[in-house]
């Protein structure tokens, strides 16, 4: 009895070991808050969020919209921005943690290790499959960055009439307004994730970025881009 109660506890142990390594590698520090199908599909549209309230964490990044889809947000480093539509052709990106989101994803990274990114990676689906490539024994979900110059790029801001009823992406995406970047040094912000379609990427996509320009002037959600061959770096979290 002695050497089975003996074998029963240090299989247990074995377990409960296998069970907190296996934990570890496989769960990411990215915090989700609300989802992107309660706001395209129920009309969530309210704050579930203040960044007020993660402004002090260290090394700090997320993105998401502001509630109500009346602009975009990004956190950089401890650094957040909104953008919001002005006209047409014309946006206001302020730094500022003062903001709700309706759902919102962030991490704190302390390191990041740097490599060329590939001229062949030229669009949205190539980096995609590029990055799900050599990532495959990395933690998911992860948040990537890229920086360098772009060719040109489109972004857009929601920016949804007050008073809006939303039951669609269609619906969601009323007053949206797009933008057009060209020989733009930028910093893209990127989530990736396999599980989290509808959540926080939409349904055709593992990917949600967002972009900022060096100068701060203009900051959206990316989903167009042509890349300047041999400018872009891209960085990926370590522990």
């Amino acid at each position: 009895m002695k050497t089975f109660n003996v074998f029963f506890i240090g299989l247990f142990s074995f377990l409960i070991s296998s069970l907190n390594s296996f934990c570890q590698q496989s769960n990411s520090n990215i915090q989700m808050v609300g989802a992107m199908k309660n706001v395209m599909w129920k009309g969530q549209l309210y704050g579930t969020i203040n960044l007020d309230t993660i402004s002090n964490k260290q090394h700090l990044f997320g993105l998401g919209p502001v509630e109500y889809l009346t602009g975009e947000l990004l956190i950089i480093d401890g650094k957040a921005y909104k953008s919001t539509v002005v006209t047409d052709s014309t946006m206001q990106v302020e730094e500022t943690f003062q903001a709700k989101a309706p759902f919102f994803g962030y991490a704190t990274i302390n390191n990041w290790s740097e490599q060329d990114l590939p001229d062949s990676i030229q669009t949205i689906a190539q980096l995609e499959t590029f990055l799900d490539k050599i990532t495959k024994n990395a933690v998911h979900p992860f948040f990537f960055q890229l920086k360098g110059t772009l060719e040109t790029a489109k972004i857009h801001v929601v920016n949804l009439p007050k008073g809006s009823k939303v039951s669609s992406p269609e619906d969601a995406h009323q007053g949206q307004t797009n933008y057009f970047l060209n020989q733009d040094e930028v910093t893209i912000l990127g989530f990736f994730s396999k599980d989290h379609q509808a959540v926080f990427t939409h349904h055709d996509t593992y990917l949600h970025m967002h972009l900022i320009t060096s100068d701060k002037q203009k900051m959206g959600h990316l989903y167009d881009f042509f890349f300047q061959k041999g400018t872009f770096k891209l960085y990926l979290p370590t522990p």
